[in-house]
């Protein structure tokens, strides 16, 4: 039993959050904050959190393996957003790939009868988190993940 962590799908108007239950097995879409200042929304992500009880952070981060090297990504605008938001979180943050969550995150729309211009957000997270739930199951992952040096 690890606890409840929260996953995030950082997004340029909108975070996708979701959460996983507290045996660390399955994730469930939680909310779809809209962005304001990064204060904003690290006061808001860290609210719920305590609302969820959670024990840590699970932030996606969009990998491109067919992006040319050396120019700036989204990938490096999402890794400077976690930096930021490391300085003012009580939990750890892991990070996982979410290369093709948001294309998952539109079918379970489709299942779920969402309209086809509704966010999905908060299902982009919910993808994300079960990702790295499933890494833990198979030993890929460890929670909390150890401490870097970036």
């Amino acid at each position: 039993m690890i606890g409840r962590l929260i996953g995030i799908d950082h997004g340029i108007k909108r975070i996708g959050l979701a959460v996983s239950d507290g045996l660390g097995i399955t994730a469930r879409e939680l909310a779809i904050i809209h962005r304001a200042a990064d204060s904003e929304d690290f006061d808001k992500i860290q609210m719920i959190a305590q609302r969820q009880q959670a024990v840590g952070y699970v932030v996606g981060i969009p990998q491109n393996p067919n992006a040319p090297a050396g120019l700036h990504s989204q990938a490096d605008e999402v890794r400077r957003w976690i930096a930021r938001f490391q300085e003012r979180a009580r939990l750890p943050i892991a990070t996982v790939s979410e290369y093709l969550t948001t294309a998952e995150a539109h079918q379970l729309a489709r299942q779920r009868k969402r309209r086809p211009r509704d966010p999905v957000d908060d299902l982009a997270a919910r993808v994300i988190l079960q990702s790295y739930l499933d890494a833990l199951s198979y030993g890929a992952a460890v929670f909390p993940p150890p401490l870097t040096d970036e």
